[in-house]
């Protein structure tokens, strides 16, 4: 069973390193466009604080959150746009109070978590460290779209190995999401992290494999750039497939970002 605990230190430290972004901007800033069409700098904000608050209710308050999850199947399209929507609407010091309150709840109530739990999803069940891995992928990949937004370019950091991992594990979730069958065979995945540590997955004989820099596969996967920008490298069809659908999030996988026209 895995040790929650690495994951929920990371988890704080990237909320953290966000917070610090947008801690002291302005009113004028909050409204900032992202590259999210229609979300301001404030609708990323919220949809962290809307969907810690899910979180937590999952954790916390099973029925609560049963209840949310038949009001989100009712609109499937509209139901998670509308709690950004909602959040984004507030002054921006209340929104940022509800956002670090949010987070703190959601984090004690998972370090406090008994060994072995899991808890309800929009998809399947999760464990401690999987809620807390998903949590930590949207800090940092809303967090990509604020500092953007912002004319600033963050340093990665070996944070990402926890999003790698998701990434990789969620494989074949990304092919049935598509509409097609997922391979029999697992890929090799050899990524460089942010240190120039060499973090690698499956067989090391495998015909199907996928390398490059841990960055650019985790913009991959939290579909934050298109695959024609990043130094991403598939060898066999199916791993070449892959980098075409891959996601680590749940829900539709949604347009995506157009090329940039300056990849590698």
């Amino acid at each position: 069973m895995a040790d929650p605990t690495p994951v929920l230190d990371d988890l704080h430290a990237e909320s953290e390193e966000l917070d610090l972004l947008v801690a002291e901007l302005s009113r004028e800033q909050w409204t900032l466009p992202t590259p999210a069409p229609g979300w301001t700098l404030a609708h990323q904000i919220a949809h962290l604080a809307w969907t810690d608050h899910s979180s937590l209710l999952a954790v916390t308050d099973q029925a609560a959150f049963a209840r949310q999850l038949e009001e989100a199947l009712a609109e499937p399209g509209d139901y998670v746009d509308n709690g950004a929507e909602e959040g984004a609407g507030k002054p921006p010091a209340e929104l940022l109070a509800d956002w670090r309150a949010g987070r703190e709840a959601l984090e004690e109530a998972l370090r406090a978590a008994p060994a072995g739990a899991r808890f309800p999803w929009y998809g399947p069940p999760m464990s401690t460290a999987s809620m807390a891995t998903a949590r930590l992928m949207e800090t940092w990949a809303h967090g990509l779209d604020v500092a953007e937004a912002l004319g600033v370019t963050p340093a990665p950091t070996d944070r990402l190995r926890h999003i790698v991992r998701l990434g990789v594990r969620t494989r074949d979730y990304a092919f049935g999401l598509n509409g097609q069958p997922p391979p029999f065979e697992e890929f090799r995945v050899e990524l460089t992290s942010p240190s120039g540590e060499l973090w690698t997955y499956g067989p090391e004989d495998a015909d199907d494999r996928v390398t490059g820099p841990a960055l650019d596969f985790c913009r991959l996967v939290t579909r934050r750039a298109h695959r024609a920008d990043l130094a991403l490298d598939a060898v066999g069809a199916d791993a070449d497939r892959w980098l075409d659908l891959a996601q680590a999030f749940a829900g539709p996988p949604g347009a995506g970002r157009p090329p940039k026209g300056d990849g590698p």
